[in-house]
């Protein structure tokens, strides 16, 4: 067996398909903030990279605490993980976690300067605790005791931090106003997130119950996990729906409306699906979905 090159282990373990899911929301944000006098597209790479580099650390955490407490075995149905393949130590993981959260928080840093300067202190402030929290809360989600993953908490933060955090964090740093409108594509892009994970739980929820992760599949259970499943997906839809009737002033303008169409493709072949195993290809349909509606919302901004 040949071993993969040492940057190609990272890069594994940085999981970079993870990735569109993970700026989706700041997309969205960012597009919906586009007609703003003030918007800058600088602020807006600076949100991406902070984004990605949440993300980053969130997966590299992940592998790691799921690997230490054993979650990561010969049972797990997805992609074997770095340390579960012992192809990085766990001392290499853990400095790799620390050194993705602090340049995470540096650019968060330089993000909130360049939005807010040095004179409203007190909203740089507010902004700085939200990019600890998301650093901790990325850090927490299977690593170190009482991991908010192991108590069917991760759909709740996921929701938080994808959906109401990048999206109206995104705007409002570029706007400094929070309208009504925001929330609902703010809702719609959690829901969706929330989706992904729910699909990766029903996947790997025999092997989480036999180690004693709770998610909020497994607690459900194979048949009431994919209702929840279309609960998330049908709700997402609807609030896109209310968001886009709210702020579109043409008929074109409801383009984004048409990832409706491959959600109820995939809701159908989500409910087909009679083993674990079949979860497993629909994840990266339902992400890029919920990337390409962010694109579609930057696409009709920028065209206006």
């Amino acid at each position: 067996m040949v071993t993969p090159s040492l940057f190609r282990i990272w890069i594994s373990a940085a999981r970079l398909r993870t990735l569109p899911l993970s700026v989706a929301g700041i997309v969205a944000g960012n597009a919906l903030a586009m007609q703003h006098p003030n918007f800058s597209w600088i602020l807006f790479g600076g949100t991406l990279l902070t984004a990605i580099a949440f993300q980053v650390l969130s997966n590299f955490a992940n592998d790691y605490g799921d690997g230490v407490k054993g979650t990561d075995n010969e049972n797990r149905i997805g992609p074997k993980r770095v340390l579960q393949q012992n192809l990085l130590s766990k001392k290499t993981l853990f400095n790799g976690i620390i050194l993705t959260g602090i340049i995470g928080l540096f650019l968060a840093v330089c993000t909130i300067v360049l939005a807010f300067g040095f004179e409203e202190m007190q909203r740089s402030l507010v902004f700085l605790g939200l990019s600890i929290a998301a650093i901790f809360a990325a850090y927490k989600y299977t690593a170190g005791k009482g991991a908010y993953g192991y108590h069917a908490m991760g759909d709740l933060f996921v929701f938080i931090f994808f959906g109401g955090l990048a999206v109206m964090g995104s705007y409002f740093l570029q706007t400094k106003v929070l309208t009504p409108h925001i929330v609902w594509f703010a809702i719609a892009i959690g829901l969706l997130s929330v989706g992904v994970l729910n699909l990766n739980n029903m996947r790997d929820m025999e092997n989480d119950a036999a180690v004693g992760k709770k998610t909020i599949a497994s607690l459900l259970g194979f048949g009431f996990a994919k209702t929840y499943h279309a609960a998330l997906l049908l709700l997402g839809s609807i609030c896109l729906g209310v968001g886009l009737a709210q702020t579109a002033d043409a008929v074109w303008r409801y383009c984004p409306i048409v990832v409706v169409i491959p959600l109820l493709f995939q809701l159908i072949k989500t409910f087909k699906t009679t083993n674990h195993v079949g979860f497993d290809v629909l994840l990266k349909p339902l992400a890029l979905t919920t990337f390409v509606l962010s694109l579609l919302l930057l696409v009709t901004q920028i065209l206006m």
